[in-house]
């Protein structure tokens, strides 16, 4: 039971970073962006192509390296995040949905085959590879590498809670998911909020490719695809367009995930988080921390 819980929080982690991508922009916008996995994927190659540009990395420096590595491909990834928003998405602002959406579908499409055609369709091994000593804590077979991993995600995800709390920017960006127009005559820079939207939940998501680089071993083009369904799975769970609902959402998908595998064995792991998504949006599709809204006519 104990390694269960361990291993859901662990893999938890990672979909709660990547889905507050996704809960921040559609907040904002009411967008939802699929290809938010993809930027978890260039993030990856990001690090990949600066770690072998620095060559060998001593095993000593190895964590500062990576910590480096990925304040670089947040900064990468966030920069791509921004000139993907203004590129593909801002001028169909005021476009219906679907043509919104399948705009995303299609910007996914372009970053995982750009890759390819750049970097080669077989899968790369990752230049650092995080290890450590394994120990037993209350029956939990834990790694050093484990720990590490969580509490860069955990520093992360409340840097940005502060952020969205405390901020003027972040109070903006609360005050826009409310109400755009009334936002707009208060003053409010819109596009420049949801700019700094899209370069933070981009940063995220870069930081987390970088993170599952360094502790599996292996990326490829097609990383994001399953992750990024899987992080907007988290994000409706926890109640899309809340930023705690995401990190409760991803929390909770790791444990039906690893509870799920344990019981029925590991080729239902999907299965089960598919399934979960579909009990959500049909059960109670405000999610968890979500909130019911009611339209005006």
């Amino acid at each position: 039971m104990s390694q269960l819980i361990w291993d859901g929080l662990f893999v938890g982690s990672f979909y709660a970073l990547i889905a507050l991508g996704y809960s921040m922009v559609y907040g904002i916008i009411k967008l939802l962006n699929f290809a938010h996995g993809d930027i978890y994927m260039l993030g990856a190659f990001v690090g990949f192509a600066a770690l072998t540009s620095l060559g060998g990395i001593p095993a000593s420096l190895s964590i500062g390296a990576l910590l480096v590595v990925m304040l670089v491909s947040m900064l990468l990834t966030g920069t791509a995040g921004v000139l993907i928003e203004r590129l593909a998405y801002r001028p169909l602002r005021g476009a219906p949905r679907l043509a919104v959406l399948i705009t995303a579908v299609g910007v996914s499409f372009s970053l995982e085959y750009g890759v390819s055609a750049i970097a080669g369709p077989n899968p790369r091994a990752f230049p650092i590879r995080l290890e450590g000593n394994v120990f037993s804590l209350l029956g939990a077979r834990i790694s050093l590498p484990q720990i590490i991993l969580m509490l860069i995600a955990a520093v992360l995800m409340i840097l940005l809670n502060f952020y969205v709390q405390k901020t003027s920017t972040g109070r903006a960006m609360r005050s826009i998911a409310l109400d755009r127009n009334a936002s707009l005559l208060m003053g409010i820079n819109v596009n420049s909020v949801i700019t700094r939207t899209f370069f933070i939940g981009s940063a995220l998501a870069g930081a987390a490719g970088v993170m599952a680089g360094a502790y599996y071993g292996k990326i490829d083009f097609l990383m994001g695809f399953i992750i990024g369904l899987k992080a907007f799975t988290a994000a409706v769970i926890g109640g899309i367009g809340n930023i705690k609902g995401a990190m409760l959402g991803g929390l909770v998908l790791g444990f039906v995930e690893a509870f799920g595998a344990e019981w029925f064995g590991g080729q239902w792991r999907d299965v089960f988080a598919f399934a979960v998504l579909i009990l959500f949006l049909t059960l109670r599709p405000t999610g968890i921390l979500g909130e019911r809204v009611t339209e005006r006519v």
